[in-house]
C-alpha cells in the first residue's frame, strides 16, 4: 500500500515510463516483422528467378524480376520507416536516461538495403 500520494504518484509515473518504451520498442518490432516478411518474399522470388534461368524460361523472367525489383522498393520503403522506429526507441530512451543502448543494437539490427535488379526499373 501507498504511504502517501507522492508514492503513487512515483508508480504512476513509472507505469508511464514503461509502458511508453514497450510501445515504442514494439512499433519497431512490427516493423522489423515486416520487412523480414518481404525480405522472405524477395528471396523466394530471386530462387525462383534462378529455377527459371537454369531452365531458360526466358518468358517468365522478365515478370518474375520485375515483381521482384517491387518488392525490392517495398522493402527499401520498409527498412526506412524501420529506420525511424529505431531513432524513437533511441531518443524515448534517452529521454528516460538511459545511455547505453549496446543490447538495443543487438536486439533490434536493421538489415542493409537492397539494390534492384535492374536499375532500369528505378522506383517500381
Amino acid at each position: 500500500m501507498y504511504t502517501n500520494g507522492f508514492e503513487k504518484t512515483l508508480e504512476e509515473i513509472c507505469k508511464e515510463r514503461a509502458d511508453v518504451l514497450y510501445r515504442t520498442g514494439e512499433a519497431l518490432s512490427d516493423a522489423l516483422r515486416k520487412l523480414n516478411s518481404i525480405a522472405k518474399i524477395i528471396d523466394d522470388n530471386l530462387e525462383k528467378l534462378k529455377t527459371f534461368t537454369e531452365m531458360e524460361e526466358s518468358g517468365d523472367i522478365g515478370k518474375i524480376s520485375i515483381g521482384i525489383d517491387r518488392e525490392i522498393s517495398r522493402y527499401n520503403r520498409a527498412r526506412e520507416y524501420a529506420v525511424l522506429r529505431y531513432h524513437y526507441l533511441i531518443i524515448t530512451r534517452e529521454a528516460m536516461g538511459f545511455r547505453r543502448h549496446t543490447w538495443v543494437e543487438e536486439i533490434y539490427r536493421i538489415p542493409p538495403k537492397r539494390k534492384q535488379l535492374n536499375s532500369a526499373h528505378g522506383q517500381v
